[in-house]
């Protein structure tokens, strides 16, 4: 309470009758009668703001639905050309066709007047050719019968002497026929001859061939079992190569476990250890070894039956 009445009398003393929080709330509320009042400017220029956008917006509406209004009417006219052209087309291909019509039926008629004209024309025309042409052939009817008689002594003598020489020619004929023929069988018999030797010297290279291929078949069969004898034995002398490494090496280690006596426990389990191994991979090689015998004898006999 005493620093509190002190600290008012400094501050009376310091700032006078006015005091710093009366000062403060002086100066708070002239800021907010200056927000306020720069608030509501600004409000009202929003709403203005607002207002115009607003008569804008129904501004361009308006426009809008006279433009709609306008393109719906030109649409409207536009469509309505059409339909008149459209129709007034119709009418000229109508009109076109009728013309055409009327000019078909008039050449119709013509050409019906012009063909009867015609067949009048020739009818007469045949009729008085006929008069002619009868008078014509009975003449020549006359000449021919006349001559006919004539033609026929001639015709009877004529096939004698024909007759006689047809016997002629169809004898010289018969015998050239018959040794035509004798020639081509022949030279028949001849190429079926050596046809026949053609193909016997065709199939017996044919024969020597296959025996070749054959032959040249059962070399590498050979070659490749003698080439899978031969790898077996590698791969199985490397394996005993390998096994004998393994035996030296487990002999210089017993030597090394009977010298050295603190590491006779681990010698001993890495021993066993080894023998282990060892043995699966006896197991392994036995197995591998008698798979590789039950597939050479498979194939043994496969070739056996093959021979």
């Amino acid at each position: 309470y005493l620093a509190r009445k002190f600290f008012c009398l400094w501050a009376k003393k310091t700032f006078g009758h006015v005091l710093p929080s009366k000062a403060r709330c002086f100066y708070d509320q002239k800021i907010l009668q200056k927000t306020s009042g720069e608030w509501k400017e600004q409000w009202t220029v929003c709403r203005e703001r607002k207002l115009s956008l607003r008569e804008d917006n129904q501004y361009r509406h308006l426009l809008l639905n006279l433009i709609f209004k306008a393109w719906r009417a030109y649409v409207c006219q536009q469509q309505g050309k059409r339909n008149k052209y459209y129709i007034a087309e119709s009418h000229a291909k109508k009109q076109t066709m009728l013309r055409t019509w009327q000019h078909w039926l008039v050449y119709v008629d013509v050409q019906r007047t012009k063909h009867g004209m015609q067949s009048v024309a020739l009818a007469f025309r045949e009729r008085s050719c006929l008069r002619i042409s009868w008078a014509v052939w009975r003449r020549q009817h006359y000449q021919k019968c006349s001559g006919h008689k004539m033609n026929i002594l001639a015709l009877q003598h004529w096939a004698q002497s024909l007759q006689f020489r047809a016997w002629l020619q169809w004898q010289e004929l018969y015998l050239y026929t018959q040794n035509e023929k004798q020639k081509d069988t022949r030279a028949v018999t001849h190429h079926q001859h050596w046809e026949l030797r053609r193909c016997m010297g065709a199939w017996l290279g044919y024969l020597n061939l296959n025996r070749v291929k054959k032959h040249q078949k059962e070399l590498a069969q050979e070659f490749h079992r003698s080439r899978t004898l031969w790898r077996c034995f590698s791969d199985w002398q490397l394996s005993w190569e390998c096994r004998r490494r393994m035996h030296a090496h487990q002999r210089d280690l017993e030597k090394q476990a009977a010298r050295i006596a603190l590491w006779r426990v681990f010698a001993h389990w890495k021993r066993y250890v080894l023998c282990v191994e060892e043995a699966q991979q006896c197991e392994l090689a036995e197995k591998h070894y008698k798979c590789h015998l039950l597939v050479l004898q498979k194939f043994w006999n496969r070739w056996k039956s093959c021979l």
